[in-house]
């Protein structure tokens, strides 16, 4: 089990319940799309972020997306931890059928791979550090990610060598980059596609 002071805000409560064995951090659910229409569990959200920050861990699909843009909406970003999980397809345990996109939520995921992204994510983790020079938008640019004839497909395959979702925006490639250790892996990432390796 490991220690964060951030607060962790997942989707459902099977996401709580599987992350609640790996880590003693506040677990707060949205419940979903619920979080559209609760003020006071959007006021609790807010008042966590601005004591200890929060980290955002949703599912990889639309939904995860819409939830996790939402939040962002209403929590200042230097209050946001972004932790990402791989696109993994298949089905959960607990349900008859996969997922609409096909891809596995974070109750899903294996513990192992839950407790490195979290560790990844930049959030006081017990044993890391979060003091790291952010990438920019420039930043892309000059490494051929955005703005380029063939950035978007350097960028599928970088996202795909990180285990990143498949539609992740810049902007949102820019938070995963939460410290040196994930900036030196989007870096070899990009050099050794662009050296064909």
């Amino acid at each position: 089990m490991i220690h964060m002071n951030e607060a962790l805000i997942v989707e459902g409560r099977y996401d709580k319940s599987k992350l609640s064995a790996l880590t003693d951090a506040i677990i707060v659910t949205t419940n979903g799309f619920g979080i559209y229409k609760d003020a006071e569990k959007r006021d609790f959200i807010r008042k966590l972020a601005k004591e200890r920050g929060i980290v955002i861990l949703t599912d990889s699909d639309n939904a995860g997306r819409q939830i996790r843009a939402y939040i962002t909406s209403f929590v200042p970003s230097n209050q946001i931890r972004h932790a990402y999980i791989p696109d993994i397809y298949g089905k959960e345990k607990r349900k008859a059928a996969p997922s609409k996109e096909g891809k596995l939520g974070v109750e899903g995921i294996s513990s192992e791979i839950l407790l490195e992204i979290l560790k990844e994510s930049g959030a006081s983790v017990e044993g890391s550090t979060t003091d790291f020079q952010p990438l920019t938008p420039a930043d892309l640019m000059s490494l051929g990610l955005t703005g380029g004839v063939n950035s978007a497909t350097l960028r599928q395959g970088v996202l795909k060598a990180l285990d990143l979702p498949e539609n992740l925006t810049t902007k949102m490639l820019l938070r995963w980059v939460t410290s040196e250790e994930k900036k030196a892996q989007l870096l070899a990432a990009v050099e050794k596609i662009k050296n064909g390796a």
